[in-house]
C-alpha cells in the first residue's frame, strides 16, 4: 500500500489513560513514516473529520507527546456523536470521504467505547459501500468496561483504584465518626448498564464487616425492603453503613432509581443522580444521619492515582492498532487476552469489529454474591490484577504536571459544512 496519512480521534467519555493511547498511535506511526505521512487528529471527535478541523500532530515535539501518557482528559478533545446508517445519512458519509481524500488518509484510528466501534465499523466499510479505500481500527476505551471480547478495557483499571481507594478512605472517616455523626454514607459511581465499577469497590474490603457493606448493581433489581433491612443491619452492627451504587441501578421493571427523562445524543437515557434518591429513602425510612457522595467526573480523570496496568494496556492498544493498520487488518479492534491471574500476564489479540459494536459485556452473575449486595471470590480474582503498580505523573509545585498541545490546525481545502 503507497504511503498514506493517518486521522485519530478520541470519542465519548474520556478517561485518566485515553491520551495514553493516543501517545501509543503516535509514537508508533512516528516509526514507520515510509508507511504512513502526517498523522491528523480530529479536534472534537469524528466532528474533526466532518468539519474539516484537523490538528497537525507533526507540529507537536517528541516529548510533549511522551507527556500525554501521563496527561489526563482528551488531548484533542471528544465528542458524543453517533453516525447514523449510510442508507439514512448518505450525506455524512460522503462528506468523510471528501475531506479524507483531500487529505489523503488512508488510516483511521478511533478511540472509544460501544457507540464508537460502531462508527468505526461503518467507517470501515466505506470502501466497500462507497469505494473509498481506507483501513479503520478502533481503539477500545471505557471505563466502563463493558466492551465484549477484550478481557479489559483501558481507562477501567484506573477508574476501579479510584473507587477502591476512595471506598476504604472514605469509610475510615465515616467509622471515626459514627458514634455521634453519620451512620450512612453514600457512594455513587458510573456504569449504566454494567456493575464493573460497582464492583470494583469490593476490593477495598478484606475483611468480614468492612466497608462497602452494600453494592447495588444494574444487573441486580433493586429491593426497597431489601435494601433498607440491610442497612439497619449495618448500623446495629457496625455503627455505620457504607453504601457503593451503579449510576444505573434499577427496579425489577427496567426503570431507573435515577431517571432524569432526558437522553443523550447516543440515545441513551440520562441519569439524575440515584446517590440524593437512596440518601432520601434512608432519611425518610430509617431516621438515620447520611452523607452520599458523586464520584462523577473525578473517578475517571484521577490521573494521580492511576493504575500501571491500565496505563500499560492503553499504550498497548494505541501503539497494536498502527501495526494492525500497517498489516492490512480493517475493521479489528486490539484487545485484551489475559493469560493469567497469579501472576498477572496479558497480550494483545485481535477482536472484529463486528461482533464489538454494540454489545455489551455485563457483570456475570458470578461475580456478584448470593445476596446481591457484594462481590464473590471469582470477581476479586478478575479485578484485583487490574489495579496494581502506580505510575505516578511528574510534580511540580506540588501539583501533577500534564501537558497541554499547540494544536496547530491543518489548512482547510474544502468549502465549510452545512
Amino acid at each position: 500500500m503507497p504511503k498514506r496519512n493517518a486521522f485519530y480521534a478520541q470519542s465519548g467519555g474520556v478517561t485518566a489513560v485515553i491520551n495514553a493511547s493516543a501517545c501509543g498511535v503516535i509514537e508508533t506511526a512516528r516509526k514507520h513514516r515510509d508507511r504512513i505521512g502526517k498523522l491528523y487528529a480530529g479536534r472534537n471527535g469524528i466532528l474533526g473529520a466532518l468539519d474539516e478541523n484537523l490538528i497537525d500532530t507533526s507540529k507537536e515535539n517528541a516529548r510533549t507527546i511522551a507527556g500525554l501518557r501521563h496527561t489526563p482528559g482528551g488531548a484533542f478533545g471528544s465528542a458524543r456523536y453517533k453516525l447514523k446508517g449510510l442508507d439514512e445519512n448518505r450525506a455524512e458519509y460522503m462528506r468523510l470521504i471528501e475531506v479524507f481524500r483531500a487529505h489523503d488518509i488512508g488510516y483511521f484510528f478511533y478511540n472509544g467505547g460501544g457507540d464508537s466501534a460502531d462508527t468505526c465499523l461503518k467507517v470501515s466499510q466505506l470502501g466497500e459501500r462507497l469505494g473509498y479505500p481506507i483501513i479503520a481500527i478502533h481503539v477500545p476505551k471505557t471505563v466502563d468496561n463493558d466492551l465484549p471480547i477484550t478481557d479489559t478495557c483501558p481507562g477501567f483499571g484506573s477508574v476501579a483504584k479510584y473507587i477502591a481507594i476512595s471506598t476504604r478512605e472514605a469509610a475510615l472517616d465515616v467509622m471515626s465518626m459514627s458514634r455521634t455523626s453519620t451512620k450512612v454514607f453514600i457512594l455513587e459511581v458510573m456504569g449504566r448498564h454494567a456493575g464493573w465499577i460497582a464492583a470494583a469497590s469490593g476490593l477495598a474490603g478484606e475483611k468480614a464487616g468492612d466497608a462497602p457493606h452494600i453494592i447495588l448493581f444494574p444487573e441486580i433489581p433493586f429491593d426497597r425492603a431489601a435494601f433498607l433491612k440491610r442497612v439497619s443491619e449495618c448500623v446495629r452492627k457496625y455503627d455505620y453503613c457504607v453504601v457503593v451504587v451503579s449510576e444505573g441501578a434499577r427496579y425489577a421493571d427496567g426503570r431507573f432509581l435515577a431517571d432524569a427523562g432526558t437522553s443523550d445524543a447516543f440515545g441513551h437515557k440520562q441519569l439524575g443522580g440515584v446517590a440524593p434518591v437512596l440518601a432520601a429513602l434512608v432519611r425518610d425510612e430509617l431516621k438515620l444521619k447520611y452523607h452520599y457522595a458523586i464520584a462523577d467526573y473525578l473517578q475517571r480523570s484521577a490521573r494521580h492515582i492511576a493504575s500501571r496496568v491500565d496505563v500499560e494496556q492503553a499504550y498497548a492498544v494505541g501503539k497494536a492498532a498502527v501495526e494492525l493498520a500497517l498489516r492490512g487488518m480493517n475493521s479489528v479492534m486490539p484487545a485484551i487476552v489475559r493469560k493469567s491471574d497469579r501472576p498477572y500476564r496479558w497480550t494483545v489479540g485481535t477482536a472484529p469489529l463486528d461482533q464489538v459494536a454494540n454489545h455489551e459485556k455485563m457483570m456475570p452473575r458470578s461475580y456478584i454474591s448470593r445476596d446481591g449486595f457484594g462481590i464473590t471470590a471469582a470477581a476479586r480474582r478478575y479485578l484485583a490484577p487490574l489495579i496494581q503498580g502506580e505510575d505516578y505523573p511528574p510534580y511540580k509545585d506540588g501539583l501533577p504536571a500534564y501537558v497541554s498541545l499547540k494544536g496547530i490546525a491543518v489548512k482547510k481545502k474544502l468549502p465549510t459544512r452545512r
